[in-house]
């Protein structure tokens, strides 16, 4: 399916200082878009924006030509969003993590699934260990087992390189540029130098 999400005319306020103002932006299947910026420059409150979840802010979002406002439920029924936190329970295990997700999701999935997408990301063996008890890049891990999951064909990632190792990183550089080079796309924050695709662009704010 063909994909187009456009912001027009952005702007974002906070504490009385302008994050953006005027910005326009637009994504496509195959898309990767990378926003840049220092910190504080609104990276972060731009992706929760896009996200749907911020209500507070000026200009218009467009979900393949319609006013996203209009077809709310279709498009984040399209949308996987990763947040700057791992948003994941330490009380429960990776695979008890996932199962949750897809149950918050209305998703229907099976254990088979989730073994499969933590093996993806390298947790093969700790499925059944509290997520509390993992280190911090095994909990992204966990996190980013959503991705292989959770099919979505708009990927909204906050900082989804932090605290992975260099095997890591490459991993997820390629399942970018593979989610991309299939029709979806990818809207991402890091600090990361990405080496995915020579059509990967950047926006950058502040």
């Amino acid at each position: 399916m063909s994909l187009c999400l456009q912001a027009r005319q952005l702007a974002c306020e906070r504490d009385g200082r302008w994050l953006f103002e005027g910005l326009d932006l637009t994504i496509r299947s195959g898309d990767i878009v990378r926003i840049e910026g220092p910190n504080g420059s609104g990276k972060t409150t731009l992706l929760k924006l896009l996200a749907g979840q911020l209500s507070d802010y000026q200009g218009e979002l467009f979900w393949n030509g319609a006013p996203l406002r209009k077809v709310r439920e279709h498009y984040l029924a399209n949308l996987l969003y990763l947040g700057h936190s791992p948003g994941i329970k330490a009380g429960l295990s990776p695979l008890e993590n996932l199962a949750w997700y897809q149950a918050l999701s209305g998703e229907r999935g099976n254990t088979s699934q989730r073994l499969s997408a933590l093996e993806q990301v390298g947790l093969g063996g700790f499925e059944d260990v509290l997520v509390g008890q993992l280190s911090a890049g095994q909990q992204r891990r966990v996190a980013l087992a959503r991705l292989t999951l959770t099919r979505r064909p708009l990927w909204v990632l906050d900082e989804p390189f932090t605290a992975i190792d260099r095997q890591g990183v490459a991993a997820l550089e390629a399942q970018l540029a593979a989610h991309a080079q299939s029709g979806g796309s990818v809207l991402v924050t890091t600090h990361h130098a990405l080496d995915v695709s020579p059509a990967a662009r950047c926006i950058q704010l502040g």
